[in-house]
């Protein structure tokens, strides 16, 4: 993966669910994703997503301006 990429994943990271969900309509206005499909998740992904949901590193954080300062930006 990309510098660039890894950067915006980061971003998109540490942001509040309301400032992410701006940035992804953002996204969707700027690159017409509005026609991808959405699939479900498979036992795999739910598996994962309860995995996050039980291990309290998931669940630690650092302000914003440590995580920015972090990736550079």
């Amino acid at each position: 993966m990309s510098a660039v990429k890894e950067r915006i994943i980061g971003a998109v990271t540490i942001m509040s669910e309301e400032d992410a969900e701006n940035v992804w309509h953002l996204i969707q206005s700027a690159f017409a994703l509005k026609n991808v499909p959405v699939t479900e998740p498979d036992e795999w992904d739910l598996q994962m997503l309860r995995e996050i949901e039980s291990d309290p590193d998931c669940h630690e954080f650092v302000p914003a301006s440590q995580a920015m300062k972090e990736l550079g930006l």
